[in-house]
């Protein structure tokens, strides 16, 4: 006979390898804490309710405390045949204080236990999250202050555009990360609900309290049906989409970063602490934490996908298909919060090759608008001073030059109204300064745009 926790009614053992494909210890041991602490809370409303002692209780949430030590300091030999973290400490609770510990299933089932664990451990991790990009955020701010009057050659199509500030690029990244904050946050109220004391589909015949479950648990709100609480993964797939938008915002900027530090950019330096080099060439200096965290976004986009992929086709209320939720929502948290410690050092170790980038904008044809809204300055109307532009642009290129090189006859022989002025006009940091509209490129806007930004944090 069956010796499960489930196995009254079986009279064949398992096979080792069905033990071992059915079972979840292996990953589902990150819920230690967190099932312990439901344990204790529903214990002591069990207590509360009469339906146990309390020496019972007191018993149970004693040893519960040292059992939960001990694992962690790996004195207890998690068992596959046990299938999952739940019922091995169960089974060690009542190896340890006999009968009294079988006890603590009274009026709940695993469904409902291993929903609160998740609750509990997605509700943790969502608001680490929150703390890691805050504190991101805080060094792309920092670089942006340093780098309000820095200038750097915008692009859209990865073609040269027109020239920004330094600060107002990395910024981007800032209101990226302030909307992913955002829905993390916002995620929360869907995650803080409880599912204690909904058993295993239907609720229980025990007089439990599970507001009471709530309360100690720190929930902010209860499930209003027993189905839809055990069956419920929306918060995961939230969270997983919350996770996967967020990679993609840092592989983002991680591109950047590689494309700024090639030997054709040079834009900036990464510090030998983040790059690595390669084994047959000597020379090389890799941007390769970037080129990770660019990497791991397929990861946790793949975690989203499958877990809409497990729930798709399921019907109420509880299958075990849901112990799917579990490794991937570990590894994508995993994943996000080494992402954001690694991009946060890398950052701040980064240093900015300013000169470089001064030479850059002065050496092709992003001020070319400029050119135009000159034109239109005086007088002329836009559709022709693009034309103009055009013109003036081709002939710097079959002569070699850019726009700030081009002889004054030349620029009136196109269009007479140009005058002397037309060479600071052009200067790249004029260009920028003129840029005076809220959210705009400009110093002042910049600097606004960053105070703002503070008082976000």
């Amino acid at each position: 006979m069956s010796k499960k926790a489930w196995g009254g009614r079986f009279e064949e053992k398992p096979e080792d390898w069905v033990d071992a494909f059915n079972a979840s210890i292996h990953f589902d041991k990150n819920l230690v804490d967190e099932d312990v602490q439901g344990s204790i809370a529903h214990a002591t409303m069990l207590a509360n309710q009469g339906i146990l002692t309390q020496d019972e209780a007191s018993t149970i949430i004693s040893e519960l405390k040292v059992i939960q030590q001990d694992i962690h300091d790996n004195k207890v030999p998690l068992q596959e045949s046990l299938e999952d973290i739940h019922l091995n400490i169960e089974h060690e609770l009542i190896q340890r204080i006999g009968a009294v510990g079988g006890k603590l299933h009274t009026g709940r089932s695993r469904n409902d236990q291993v929903a609160t664990d998740m609750h509990l451990y997605t509700k943790k991790e969502v608001q680490n999250i929150i703390t890691s990009i805050a504190s991101f955020q805080q060094t792309i701010l920092n670089l942006a202050e340093q780098h309000v009057d820095t200038i750097m050659p915008g692009y859209t199509h990865l073609q040269r555009a027109q020239p920004i500030s330094f600060a107002h690029h990395v910024m981007t990244y800032f209101w990226m990360l302030e909307r992913d904050k955002s829905r993390f946050t916002d995620a929360l109220k869907r995650i803080d609900l409880s599912p204690l004391g909904a058993a295993a589909l239907s609720g229980t015949t025990y007089p439990i309290d599970r507001h009471e479950t709530q309360a100690l648990l720190g929930f902010g709100g209860i499930y209003e049906n027993s189905l839809d609480a055990v069956s419920d993964r929306d918060y995961i797939v939230e969270t997983l989409h919350n996770i996967s938008l967020t990679m993609v915002h840092l592989s983002r900027f991680a591109e950047e970063i590689i494309f700024w530090s090639s030997e054709e950019a040079k834009f900036v330096t990464l510090s030998d602490a983040f790059s690595t080099g390669s084994s047959i060439m000597p020379q090389k200096k890799n941007p390769d934490m970037a080129e990770l965290i660019r990497g791991k976004v397929g990861r946790t986009t793949g975690h989203l996908m499958s877990m809409l992929m497990t729930l798709k086709g399921l019907p109420l209320a509880y299958n075990k298909d849901m112990q799917e939720d579990k490794e991937g929502l570990f590894d994508a948290v995993h994943t996000l919060k080494g992402s954001l410690k690694i991009f946060e050092g890398m950052l701040a170790s980064m240093t900015v090759n300013t000169d470089r980038l001064a030479t850059t904008v002065r050496q092709d044809f992003s001020n070319a608008t400029e050119l135009a809204d000159y034109l239109v300055m005086k007088g002329i109307p836009f559709r022709d001073a693009h034309e103009i532009v055009g013109k003036l642009v081709l002939w710097s290129i079959q002569n070699n030059m850019y726009l700030l090189d081009v002889p004054l006859d030349v620029y009136q022989a196109q269009a007479s109204e140009i005058e002397e002025d037309i060479y600071t006009f052009l200067q790249p940091d004029e260009a920028v300064k003129r840029r005076k509209s809220y959210g705009a490129t400009g110093q002042d806007a910049v600097k606004h745009q960053i105070e703002v930004a503070k008082q976000y944090l």
